[in-house]
C-alpha cells in the first residue's frame, strides 16, 4: 500500500524500482490528498502494477477541511470511483472507525456500494464479516446476473425485456462482474 500519493511520477518511481530488482510486487495506491485527487484518473492509469485505489477519507477531510462524513465527501469519492472504474480497478472505502456502531458500518458499506466501490476497509475483524456480506453477491443476485447474461446471449439484440424492465447490454459488464466475484468466493 502506498500511502498518500500525489502525483503519477511517485507510483512510476516505485515501479521502476520495483521492475530494477525483479520484483513482481502489486500495488494498492491510496488517495487521500488534494493532489492525488486531483491527479486520480492519471494515478490510476499510470502504471500496470495497480490492483486497487483506496480512498483515505480521515485525511482527505483534514485536508479539505470537513467533517469526515458521507455527504461532505461525496465528491472526492466519486472522483476516486471514477478514477479506478476507468482503469479497470477495484476501489476500496475508508474504514468505518466506530467500532461500537455496527448498523452504522453496514450503512456506510452499503453506501459506498452503491457508489461504486468494490469494497470497503476494515480497522477491526469484527467487521470483516458484515462487510464480505455487503460487498459479496447473493445467490439472488447471482442467479439475476446469470439470468441477464443467458438471456443476452440468445437474444441478437443491444437490449432485452426481463421482468418487465429494459435492460441494455452496457449491463452485461456488471453481471460478469458479479459471477466474477462469485466464482473468486466459490474456488
Amino acid at each position: 500500500m502506498l500511502p498518500k500519493v500525489r502525483t503519477p511520477d511517485e507510483v512510476i518511481l516505485l515501479d521502476n524500482l520495483l521492475s530494477e530488482r525483479g520484483h513482481s510486487t502489486r500495488l494498492h495506491i491510496i488517495i487521500e490528498t488534494n493532489p492525488g485527487l486531483e491527479a486520480a484518473f492519471d494515478i490510476a492509469h499510470c502504471s500496470s502494477r495497480i490492483d486497487a485505489l483506496f480512498f483515505g477519507g480521515v485525511d482527505m477531510a483534514a485536508e479539505l477541511r470537513c467533517d469526515n462524513a458521507w455527504e461532505p465527501l461525496l465528491y472526492a469519492r466519486s472522483r476516486v470511483v471514477h478514477a479506478a472504474a476507468a482503469a479497470g480497478l477495484d476501489v476500496i472505502d475508508v474504514p468505518y472507525l466506530d467500532l461500537t456502531d455496527h448498523a452504522g458500518m453496514v450503512v456506510a458499506a452499503q453506501q459506498a456500494k452503491s457508489l461504486g466501490f468494490s469494497g470497503k476497509g476494515s480497522i477491526h475483524p469484527k467487521q470483516i464479516a458484515a462487510l464480505n456480506d455487503v460487498f459479496t453477491p447473493n445467490e439472488s443476485e447471482i442467479a439475476r446476473a446469470r439470468r441477464i447474461i443467458k438471456t443476452f446471449e440468445e437474444a441478437d439484440t443491444g437490449l432485452v425485456v426481463i421482468d418487465g424492465k429494459l435492460i441494455e447490454k452496457p449491463v452485461l459488464r456488471d453481471m460478469y462482474r458479479v459471477l466474477a466475484i462469485a466464482d473468486r468466493i466459490t474456488q
